[in-house]
């Protein structure tokens, strides 16, 4: 697999180039195939993320309560839909998904970035990953069906397992995806991922693969937010998932949505041996994806579901902790934000928000979840030279995670 925007030094822990995610078992690297940090050239380029670790486990995951309502938009649809066991040409598999496909365009503070989405319901409902609209301040979605393009909202998302849900303004007779039971997927089956490889739009790519594995773990960490999230039971494949594709489909046989891309690694050659590592790809089985999904469209917030606008305090994170592992140490801040306002600067360390206390970037980013734009907290903090301050700030409006 390539990947022109720069690959994790190997040993070094850390990603080369901007931002990322790595993934070290086994000296494999491995980026989320979405849009990352992006530079002046180009000027759309998927995001990247390295994964940080990953093991097996085992949890099950049955059809989540209304998933059916969504499978081709009918109520009352069943989860294999019409074609039931049925197999297909990959050509047919892909005639069927891509007018279900949407083409995502975030628009960061640094330029722009490219991702996938699913679309659930024919008035503009779309699942993607959350990873893909991080740092949003406006987004723009090209519905592969009819070509046009849409600007979202977000309805709401799961950062922690990188779920979130967009709604299209204005958006009417879009084409649904048929969605499948991933509790039924088995290691070997044929596999079909569809997506926006590379952030260029247009028609959607195509890779084809095997499921390699079921229920497995892993865990991802933000080079440039300095979060990182644990994704459990994770469909492993070894189809050639490219940046971009992330939030895209991943297909059984019959053309029905069986899991949602996220993660790749990179092909990796042992140096002692000569021998390459194949590829792997992961994503979020649907079962699953759908569930939290749903949870989103009810409304019912939680300890990781946001419902809604975002709580913007106006900060870049390092992935480095405070002294002794607590607090969130700032890189920078937003001009105009909350945090600029108060007089938070790069190389403080917030140590609390709201009256919970903050011992990491993860940390601050699941305290600021709770709140909603308008919100008035006290934000406490460590200066660099040891002093610690407090402000009261009134939080802005901003990214969706």
């Amino acid at each position: 697999m390539s990947d022109s925007y720069g690959q994790p030094t190997p040993g070094s822990g850390a990603p080369h180039g901007a931002g990322g995610y790595y993934y070290t078992p086994g000296g494999q690297y491995a980026h989320y195939p979405y849009p990352g940090y992006p530079q002046p050239q180009p000027p759309r380029r998927p995001r990247r993320r390295l994964l940080a670790g990953a093991a097996a486990t085992v949890i099950a995951f049955g059809a989540g309560a209304g998933v059916a309502a969504w499978a081709a938009g009918v109520p009352g649809t069943s989860l294999t839909g019409a074609l039931g066991s049925r197999q297909l040409s990959t050509a047919a598999i892909v005639q069927k998904i891509d007018p279900a496909v949407v083409d995502i365009v975030s628009t960061l503070s640094n330029g722009e970035a490219a991702g996938t989405g699913i679309v659930l319901t024919s008035s503009g409902e779309v699942l993607t990953n959350n990873h893909v609209i991080d740092g949003a301040s406006s987004i723009a979605v090209t519905d592969v069906g009819n070509g046009q393009t849409y600007q979202a909202s977000v309805t709401g998302y799961d950062a922690s397992h990188d779920i979130a849900v967009l709604k299209l303004k204005g958006a009417a007779g879009l084409t649904t995806a048929s969605l499948g039971d991933s509790s039924k997927v088995s290691v070997g089956s044929k596999v079909v991922a569809v997506g926006n490889a590379g952030g260029k739009g247009g028609t959607p790519s195509v890779a084809q693969g095997q499921v390699t594995g079921l229920n497995k773990q892993i865990t991802a960490t933000d080079a440039g937010s300095g979060t990182s999230e644990t994704l459990t039971g994770v469909i492993r494949t070894n189809a050639d998932i490219q940046p971009g594709d992330s939030g895209g489909p991943l297909l059984n046989t019959s053309g029905q949505v069986i899991g949602m891309d996220t993660a790749a690694s990179s092909a990796q050659t042992d140096s002692a041996t000569g021998e390459s590592a194949p590829v792997q790809a992961f994503a979020i089985p649907i079962n699953q994806a759908v569930a939290t999904a749903h949870q989103i469209e009810a409304g019912t917030a939680s300890d990781t579901v946001h419902i809604g606008a975002t709580a913007f305090l106006g900060v870049a994170v390092s992935s480095q902790g405070g002294q002794g592992d607590s607090g969130a140490v700032i890189a920078g801040t937003v001009q105009g934000g909350a945090a600029a306002a108060a007089g938070i600067g790069a190389g403080d360390v917030i140590t609390s928000v709201g009256g919970q206390a903050v011992t990491s970037a993860n940390g601050l980013r699941d305290t600021l979840t709770a709140h909603h734009p308008g919100d008035t907290v006290k934000v406490t903090w460590q200066g660099q030279q040891g002093q610690t301050q407090s402000a009261n700030v009134v939080l802005g409006s901003g990214p969706a995670a």
